[in-house]
């Protein structure tokens, strides 16, 4: 099985993880969802208390605010994939910033600074965790920096390749074995001029990383932006076929390619991702990109998540696969129904379909995807309202090579009020989009949206090991059927 889907979820910025709820969220969706690894900007922001200088110039490094965010992540048995981000505002050549906590995206008033911040930062990192352990972090040299918004210089690539090559010859002169990499774009820019110009240099380059979302257009820093989802059936994958397809073909062909931000759309507050339309649509993609890169990273794992402010409803279109309060969308059991597949993938030529087994018996999750009819309508539009899906085509199951006997079969399922809070929410509050939740209520959506099975019962095999399951299917509904078999 190709877990390229668990390798990495994105978490906002790092000192939104240090907030205890957070941390609680981040744990459940490595228990339940399996990511390996967390990716967050800010690490190297002022809120972090990291740089500072005294009254004559000098660095000083304060790294205890990390040790605590590190040692959590560490301790719930995920990793670090870092990204170093933004400027120290003591050490920025200038007042740009960005989002809602300010984070400076200028360059650095001194590479030679720069490239001591990351140099004594890896070297504090080796001693407290040892370089086994850090050698297996991904570092990634900052975010977005071909948007003016993230990065700002009139020379975005040549100014990034100052950047990246001071922090990458840093982190190899504390160690060769750490793994560098970038550029982190937006859009998947830059893929090819990154690999050439490491090449060209002899820089250290150990990975490719870049971005895609599933509506065109790049940043919505505050959520003012009307977005409308792509109908192309194709979105996303088309990038991550395009970039696998360039790094191949490229002077460095082997380098691992990782989507470190992926999703439906990139702004916070576009309710698509609180639509249980949203975990088809992950399925969809991730089946359709099997095979060609090394990681995608969902982009973020909670609504916990300040870049255009705190959510200012339970519900308010935050890319979190949970809400601010713990309640879980639709996305998050996509990613929890993958999590259950079993270490060997079956073959199966449906595109709607992942097969697996283990010891322990089969499981096959199965899905309808159905681009929505939004016609002209925004995402903020169309996805506020009650939609009911229509029926489609059932679902048909053949099963064979099956051990005679008797079996649990037990059916998970995510779709249209099937672990669909969202739906539930505007029932409770007559459709309103911008109501609170009473303690009861909360409770209720829990309760509903728990993911229990909607099927279980025991079933019998032949000698001929063959079986079939039948399901009906509405537009979008996703089912996870696991078959046990029973000693």
């Amino acid at each position: 099985m190709n877990r390229f889907y668990q390798f990495c979820v994105g978490g906002g910025r790092a000192y939104e993880t240090l907030v205890a709820e957070n941390q609680r969220h981040l744990k459940m969706v490595h228990d339940d969802c399996g990511f390996q690894y967390v990716r967050f900007h800010g690490l190297l922001h002022d809120d972090m208390a990291v740089y500072s200088e005294d009254a004559a110039g000098n660095p000083h490094y304060n790294f205890q605010y990390i040790d605590l965010l590190y040692d959590y992540i560490l301790s719930i048995g995920m990793r670090p994939l870092v990204e170093l981000s933004f400027m120290p505002q003591a050490l920025a050549s200038g007042g740009q910033t960005i989002f809602f906590w300010r984070g400076n995206v200028t360059m650095p008033k001194s590479l030679k600074k720069w490239s001591g911040l990351i140099e004594a930062l890896l070297r504090h990192w080796t001693e407290r965790y040892g370089e086994d352990e850090v050698k297996t972090w991904p570092i990634e040299v900052w975010n977005e920096p071909n948007l003016d918004g993230f990065f700002a210089s009139k020379q975005p690539f040549k100014d990034y390749m100052l950047l990246y090559e001071a922090a990458a010859k840093a982190i190899k002169k504390v160690s060769p074995s750490y793994l560098v990499g970038g550029p982190a774009t937006a859009g998947c820019a830059w893929i090819t001029e990154m690999v050439d110009a490491c090449a060209e240099k002899g820089l250290p380059l150990d990975f490719i990383s870049t971005h895609t979302y599933g509506v065109d257009g790049f940043v919505d820093e505050f959520g003012t932006q009307a977005l409308k989802m792509c109908p192309d059936e194709k979105s996303i994958t088309k990038d991550v076929k395009r970039v696998a397809e360039a790094v191949r073909n490229s002077k460095m062909p082997d380098l691992p390619v990782y989507f470190t931000e992926w999703s439906s759309s990139y702004s916070p507050r576009d309710p698509v991702h609180d639509s249980y339309h949203q975990a088809s649509f992950l399925l969809t993609r991730l089946k359709d990109s099997w095979g060609s890169v090394a990681a995608m990273s969902y982009w973020v794992f909670s609504d916990i998540f300040e870049e255009a402010g705190p959510g200012p409803q339970p519900f308010h279109g935050g890319f979190g696969l949970i809400n601010i309060s713990g309640i879980k969308k639709p996305s998050f059991f996509a990613y929890k129904m993958l999590n259950e597949l079993g270490n060997i993938q079956i073959v199966c030529d449906d595109q709607r379909t992942i097969a697996a087994k283990d010891d322990s018996g089969v499981q096959v999750l199965f899905w309808d995807y159905t681009v929505p009819a939004q016609e002209k309508r925004s995402d903020q539009q169309y996805f506020i309202r009650d939609l009911p899906p229509r029926s489609t085509d059932p679902a048909e199951i053949e099963f064979t090579g099956l051990k005679a006997g008797r079996y649990e079969l037990t059916l998970y399922g995510v779709g249209y009020r099937m672990n669909d809070a969202y739906t539930f929410y505007h029932d409770l509050k007559g459709g309103r989009s911008d109501a609170n939740l009473s303690r009861t209520e909360y409770d209720y959506l829990q309760n509903r949206c728990s993911g229990a099975p909607v099927q279980e019962q025991i079933v019998s095999v032949g000698q001929d090991g063959k079986f079939i399951f039948q399901r009906d299917m509405r537009e979008n509904d996703v089912y996870l059927l696991v078959l046990k078999r029973l000693i």
